[in-house]
This record gives C-alpha cells, structure tokens and sequence, in this order.
C-alpha cells in the first residue's frame, strides 16, 4: 500500500473518529477489536489491529474423568481459607 494514498477518510466528534466500512471490511476489523496507536520519529500514525480471540475455548467439553483433585494441597490455593 502507498504511503501517498488516500483510502478513506472520517471526521473526528468529540473525541471519536468512525473507521470507514471499506477499512474495516479489507482489515476484518469488528466490535471487541482492539487498535493499538504508535506515533513514529517522523510523526507518521501507525495502528496496529488486534483481533479479539473469540471461541477459544468453544469446542472444550468439560473434564469427565473420574480422578478428582484436593484444591487445597494439589493446586494453587492462594486465597482459600
């Protein structure tokens, strides 16, 4: 991408600025992402996407085995009375 070209642009209100549609769809940008702003030396904005993992643990069923666990001697129990 050229760093001379113009995309897109917003207004900013307040203080928000609208990301256009065409930005948002080529980048997958959706609600829940995250946009991490960097000013450069040379003053040039960089940000940069961070996608919201969803789902991480969607096709997680559960533990079904038959071995329990004491939390209290076998794990962390910092905080447990």
């Amino acid at each position: 991408m050229s760093s001379e070209r113009v995309d897109s642009e917003s207004t900013v209100s307040g203080n928000q600025a609208n990301i256009p549609a065409r930005i948002r769809r080529e980048l997958d940008i959706d609600d829940g992402d995250t946009l991490r702003w960097q000013i450069e030396d040379d003053g040039t904005l960089r940000v940069h996407v961070v996608q919201q993992r969803s789902g991480t643990f969607g096709d997680f069923d559960g533990y079904d085995g038959e071995e329990g666990t004491e939390v209290t001697t076998e794990h962390d129990a910092w905080g447990v009375d």
